[in-house]
């Protein structure tokens, strides 16, 4: 009888025979040819696992990625009231010219307690924010305290119009007051505050205790507005991204003793008209050259866990947060004049000149734009001025304003200053150092010092009338006014002296970005706030979901890793094989050879010797 032979898509000596009676046979094939299919096999498996299972799971963790970063930077929705599964939050921010009202939402949390609720600003059905503001500022009424419920039961009955009403009574109000408050005496203080514990309950059901309402420090609002940047740019989600820089953090609370990995955190500058204010992670533990600078950096450094878990340390953070009254863009220019006007009369007095008094003679001016014409007014006397643009001499000027001294780790007033390591850091700044690079010099965003001396000194140095011209042709920011061409000289080169003299960056420093608002919106410090005192809400969530026991986590954890389950799988199965093609060779030579012997007893005419072992 015949056989039947497969030898197509082989070699000629890799052939396979079957037998008709059931009996396979390999005819020639060797041990390393069988190992040579086996790798191909293999090799072809680990092909099709990095080609299509590993891209199809990598292309939804990045999209995955992509979605959520997405929603922060279009979310412009209106926010659906009718969810149930939907909270709501509200801040109010009573400053010292007026108080705004922000409503904020988050839907339920994921139940993974390494994650932060993902608190976003409510928006109206014509999708804009929520918010409210009106004036003047709480502090007005420090002499009349019982008017102050009255005064913010607007902004109230506003938040109130749009929170469904079902949610009132589970949504937290925080009344958090700053600059304004700061400056009454404490018991001006606590009666405004005790009014507004004492009758917005009566009139409005929103969770409000008496931990609601309080006058936060200078570091507590910035250290609220450094949450909300860092939050928004998503640095507090603890994800493995390679395109994303990392730190390696040392907690001292933390009972384990090695550092931590995470994403690195932003630093932000924010340069108003009255004051200057840093605020940065610091990652390493500090030293301080002398006991005294301790005791002075306590008020300077917080530590806060961000996490809803006391106990986990992922989201630990020690954070530098230091104020400086008197240097922003205007208190620094008013210093500035200040300084000028005291000197020169001082020696007009001492050297019988009249360097100033008339316009013909007038004080010259290196921080004013090229001829420009200006006047410090004082006790009754006038002190005029005329521009020479000099952005170098300006510099040289400003310095002593700095407040610098000779101690290590400070800056500004002498004030201490944890180091920053410049090469892997990065930093946001924000109001005067934004209007500074934009409004004029038209670059803003990723701040070069080299540019940015060239764009001022020539800026500097062009005649004024020069300048008027190119503002009345539109070439500047359309918020720019004639104020802001003539004070642009003296307010770039105190932002720059700031920046590397009083903070000690490098001038070679490339990480630094100059932004008025971050993926199209302003972020305020009371969504650092929410997010803050909201915190520990998400145990709530997590233990409904440990309650629904853990099928749930198990269906995640199997639809990432079936792939690999699978993989290991194919390997085993080609195993098997592989030994059962061993074996198969090794029945098939044990056969020869017993055929062998009977061809050989039969041609002596003699009956074929039974072997034992043959099949």
């Amino acid at each position: 009888m015949g056989r039947i032979s497969i030898s197509c898509l082989f070699p000629a000596s890799w052939h396979f025979s079957i037998s008709p009676v059931g009996c396979p046979r390999i005819l020639n094939t060797t041990l390393r040819q069988i190992i040579v299919i086996g790798i191909l096999a293999a090799a072809g498996s680990l092909l099709y696992y990095s080609l299509v299972i590993r891209n199809k799971y990598g292309r939804l963790y990045r999209d995955k990625k992509f979605h959520r970063y997405l929603a922060r930077v279009t979310d412009t929705e209106a926010t659906d009231t009718s969810n149930p599964n939907l909270n709501y939050g509200i801040v109010v921010d009573c400053g010292s010219s007026g108080s705004r009202i922000f409503v904020y939402c988050w839907p339920r949390h994921n139940g993974n307690p390494h994650d932060l609720l993902d608190i976003k600003q409510m928006r109206d059905k014509n999708r804009k924010p929520v918010v409210m503001k009106i004036k003047p500022g709480i502090s007005e009424f420090a002499s009349s305290p019982e008017r102050v419920s009255d005064y913010i039961s607007p902004l109230l009955n506003f938040a109130a119009e749009h929170v469904p009403r079902a949610k009132h009574k589970e949504t937290p109000l925080y009344i958090l007051c700053t600059a304004g408050m700061r400056i009454l005496p404490e018991s001006q203080q606590k009666a405004i505050l005790e009014d507004l514990l004492t009758d917005i309950p009566v009139h409005f059901d929103f969770l409000f205790s008496d931990s609601h309402a309080e006058v936060i420090s200078g570091k507590q609002e910035g250290v609220y507005a450094w949450i909300g940047i860092n939050f928004v740019l998503g640095r507090f989600e603890h994800i493995d991204d390679e395109d994303e820089a990392v730190v390696e953090v040392h907690i001292p609370t933390s009972e384990n003793k090695e550092a931590i990995i995470r994403k690195r955190t932003v630093g932000i500058l924010d340069m108003g008209g009255v004051s200057t204010q840093i605020a940065y992670e610091v990652p390493k533990t500090v030293s301080f050259a002398s006991s005294q600078q301790e005791e002075v950096a306590k008020n300077l450094l917080a530590e806060f866990n961000l996490g809803c878990d006391a106990h986990q340390t992922e989201h630990v953070y020690r954070v530098y947060v230091a104020t400086f009254l008197g240097f922003g863009g205007n208190a620094a220019r008013q210093r500035y004049e200040d300084s000028i006007f005291t000197n020169t009369m001082f020696r007009n007095r001492l050297l019988g000149k009249q360097t100033g008094m008339t316009s013909e003679s007038p004080y010259l001016d290196p921080c004013l734009p090229l001829e420009v014409e200006d006047e410090i007014r004082q006790n009754g006397q006038t002190l005029y001025m005329r521009g020479t643009g000099d952005f170098n001499l300006c510099r040289e000027i400003i310095q002593p304003l700095m407040n610098k001294t000779n101690e290590t780790q400070t800056s500004l007033n002498g004030i201490y200053q944890p180091a920053v390591h410049f090469q892997n850091s990065e930093f946001y700044g924000f109001s005067e150092f934004f209007y500074c690079t934009e409004d004029v010099l038209r670059m803003g965003g990723d701040y070069s010092a080299a540019k940015f001396i060239k764009a001022a000194k020539d800026y500097c140095a062009t005649k004024w009338s020069v300048l008027q011209e190119r503002f009345d042709r539109g070439l500047y920011a359309s918020h720019a006014d004639l104020h802001r061409l003539k004070y642009q000289c003296f307010k770039s080169s105190w932002m720059y002296e700031v920046f590397h003299s009083g903070f000690s960056f490098p001038i070679n420093y490339s990480n630094l970005k100059t932004a008025l608002q971050v993926y199209d919106k302003e972020v305020q410090w009371t969504l650092g706030a929410i997010l803050y005192r909201t915190r520990f809400l998400p145990l709530r969530d997590i233990q409904q979901e440990n309650f629904r026991g853990n099928h749930s986590h198990w269906r995640g954890f199997s639809f990432v890793y079936n792939h690999y389950l699978f993989f290991v799988c194919f390997l085993i199965v080609l195993l098997s094989i592989v030994l059962y093609l061993l074996r198969l060779r090794r029945i098939h030579r044990r056969m020869l050879r017993n055929g062998s012997s009977a061809s050989l007893w039969l041609e002596e005419g003699l009956p074929p010797q039974k072997i034992p072992g043959a099949l």
